[in-house]
C-alpha cells in the first residue's frame, strides 16, 4: 500500500504543482499591482484592529486561527529539509515564494469572504467548497474539495502532527533525570511506546477541551497561543544570530550567493535551491492550497478585501518570519548539513555528522549556544506549533461537514468527526506516522489541485473588491461591500446585510 501511495503522490505533488502554485503568485502580483506592497501598512493596520459579533470572529482572531494551521512542523523540520537538499540558497527562494504568495492568498481569502454564508446555529461558514459552488456553479466539484478536506485535516494529518510532538518530547527527555535512558518496560510495553501513549492521551484530552468549546473557543486560544509561540520562537533565533554575530554577515552572503549559483561549494545546487525553495516556501504557507480561506471565512469585516489583506500579511508572517527565524538559528550556528546532488556523494557541507535532516538542526542550533537548552526548547515549539495546526485541521474539516451537511444542525456528524480526531491523534503519536503522512499528503495535494484550477477562473470578484476598497479609501471611507453596485453575482449574505442595514437606517 505504501508504494501506491508513493506514487500517488509523486503525481499530486509533482514539479507542476510546484510550477502552478509559483505561476498563480506571480500572475496575481502582477492583477493585484502588488498589493502585498503597496498594501503593507494598511496590512498592518487591520490586522490589529476588526470587528467581531455573536456570528463571526474578529480580524486577528481570524488571523491567528489561519497561522494556526499555515504554523506546524513543516516551519522548523521544512525548513532544515529544505537547506539539506537545496543548499542555504533555498531560503532565498523560500521568500520569494511568501512574497508572490500573499497575493494569491489576498485572492482566496476574499473569495472566501464575498462567497461565506451562516449555519444553522448563526455561525460564519466559508472557505473554496463554498466560493467553487456560488462563483463556478460546479456543486460536483465543489463537494470533491469538501470531502478530500474532510479526510485530509479530519482523520490523517492530525495523527502526522501529534507523532511530531511524542517524538519531540521523548528525545527532550530520554537520558534525563525525567525519564530516565526509557530502555524498560511499562504498562506491558517498552517504556518508549508507553510514553507516546501517555503524551498522545494527553495531547487529545487537551484538544477536546478546546475544540468541544466550538468555534470561539479556537478563536480565542488561537488569538492567545500563536501569537505568543511565534514571538518566543523568533526571540530564540535573534537571540542566537546575536551571539553569533560574527557569522552573520557570512550567513547572508551564503544565502544570496547560493541562490544565484555564485558560491563556491553551493553553486552548482541552484536548480536544486530554487526547486527546495519553493516547494517548501508552499508548504509553509500554504497559499493556494485553500487552507486559509476557511479561518479567513469566519471573520466580522464590512468589506471582504479587509481580511484579504489580513491573511495576505498571515504570508509574510509565517515565511519571513517564522520560517526566517528557523533558517538563521541554524545557518548562524553552522547545525545543518547539505547533501550533494550526486547519489552515493560526500555531502557538501557537513556540520552535524550522523543527524538527519529535520527538526534536529534547530535542536543543535540552540544547544550551540544554550547547552541542554536545544532538545527542550525546540520540544516546546513543536509542541505548540503541532497542537494549534491540529486545532485548525479540526476547524477546516468541521467547516467542510458542515458544506456536506447543506449548513444544517447535524450534531451527530460533528459529534463523530470530533471524536475522529481525537482518536486519530493517539493514534497517531502512539505509532509511525509514514502512511499517514503519504495520505495526508494526497488529501492536501488534491485540496491544492482543485482550488488553484478554481481561484484561477473565479478571481474576478477579488479584483473587483480591491478596486472598490482602494477606490472607497481615497475617499475617506470605511469600505463598505455592496456586491450588486460591482456586478457580482451569487454574494447572498452581503446582499442579505445591505437590506437589514437599510431597514435599520
Amino acid at each position: 500500500m505504501e508504494a501506491a501511495v508513493h506514487f500517488i503522490n509523486g503525481i499530486i505533488w509533482s514539479k507542476a504543482l510546484i510550477a502552478v502554485c509559483l505561476l498563480a503568485g506571480l500572475y496575481f502580483s502582477l492583477r493585484t499591482r502588488f498589493m502585498q506592497l503597496r498594501g503593507f501598512a494598511e496590512m498592518c493596520r487591520l490586522t490589529v484592529k476588526g470587528e467581531k459579533s455573536d456570528a463571526g470572529v474578529s480580524s486577528f482572531q481570524a488571523l491567528a486561527m489561519s497561522m494556526a494551521g499555515r504554523m506546524g512542523i513543516g516551519n522548523i523540520a521544512g525548513v532544515a529539509t529544505a537547506i539539506a537538499f537545496g543548499g542555504p540558497g533555498a531560503i532565498f527562494w523560500m521568500w520569494i515564494m511568501g512574497f508572490l504568495g500573499a497575493s494569491t492568498s489576498y485572492v482566496e481569502c476574499t473569495l472566501a469572504q464575498i462567497y461565506k454564508t451562516k449555519d444553522a446555529e448563526g455561525r460564519y461558514r466559508g472557505g473554496p467548497a463554498y466560493y467553487i459552488e456560488k462563483a463556478m456553479g460546479l456543486k460536483w466539484y465543489a463537494m470533491a474539495f469538501a470531502i478530500a478536506t474532510i479526510i485530509a485535516a479530519g482523520f490523517l494529518m492530525p495523527g502526522v502532527q501529534a507523532n511530531a510532538i511524542a517524538d519531540s518530547i521523548i528525545n527532550a527527555c530520554r537520558g534525563g533525570a525525567l525519564c530516565g535512558p526509557l530502555d524498560g518496560q511499562a504498562f506491558g510495553m517498552e517504556s518508549v511506546a508507553a510514553l507516546k501513549l501517555g503524551i498522545g492521551i494527553v495531547v487529545a484530552l487537551l484538544l477536546a477541551v478546546v475544540i468541544f468549546g466550538g468555534v470561539k473557543r479556537i478563536a480565542n486560544f488561537a488569538e492567545i497561543v500563536v501569537p505568543f509561540m511565534a514571538a518566543g520562537f523568533i526571540l530564540m533565533a535573534l537571540a542566537i544570530m546575536i551571539i553569533n554575530y560574527e557569522r552573520v554577515p557570512e550567513m547572508f552572503g551564503i544565502i544570496f550567493n547560493s541562490a544565484f549559483g555564485t558560491h563556491a561549494a553551493f553553486g552548482a545546487m541552484m536548480g536544486l535551491a530554487i526547486e527546495w525553495g519553493v516547494k517548501r516556501g508552499i508548504y509553509a504557507n500554504e497559499a493556494g492550497q485553500g487552507s486559509g480561506p476557511h479561518a479567513a471565512a469566519a471573520s466580522e469585516v464590512s468589506h471582504p478585501a479587509k481580511q484579504g489583506y489580513v491573511q495576505a500579511f498571515a504570508i509574510y508572517f509565517d515565511t519571513m518570519m517564522v520560517c526566517t527565524a528557523t533558517a538563521f538559528l541554524i545557518l548562524a550556528s553552522g547545525t545543518y548539513n547539505v547533501y550533494s546532488p550526486v547519489e552515493g556523494a560526500a555531502p557538501i557541507f557537513q556540520g552535524l555528522a550522523g543527524i538527519p535532516e529535520g527538526a534536529g538542526y534547530a535542536q543543535a542550533g540552540v544547544e550551540a549556544v544554550l547547552p541542554g537548552w536545544g532538545a527542550s526548547f525546540v520540544s516546546m515549539a513543536i509542541f505548540f506549533f503541532a497542537f494549534t495546526t491540529i486545532m485548525a485541521y479540526y476547524y477546516m474539516a468541521e467547516t467542510n461537514l458542515s458544506y456536506v451537511n447543506h449548513n444544517k444542525h447535524r450534531p451527530l456528524t460533528v459529534l463523530l468527526l470530533r471524536l475522529g480526531i481525537i482518536g486519530m491523534v493517539i493514534f497517531g503519536a502512539f505509532h509511525n506516522a509514514t502512511l499517514a503522512w503519504g495520505l495526508g499528503d494526497i488529501g492536501v495535494g488534491l485540496m491544492a489541485w482543485l482550488n488553484i484550477i478554481a481561484i484561477f477562473i473565479i478571481q474576478k470578484p477579488a479584483m473587483l473588491a480591491l478596486r472598490d476598497y482602494e477606490r472607497q479609501k481615497k475617499l475617506g471611507l470605511d469600505p463598505i461591500f455592496d456586491p450588486d453596485a460591482l456586478g457580482i453575482k451569487n454574494a447572498d449574505f452581503w446582499r442579505q446585510r445591505k437590506l437589514e442595514l437599510s431597514r435599520s437606517e
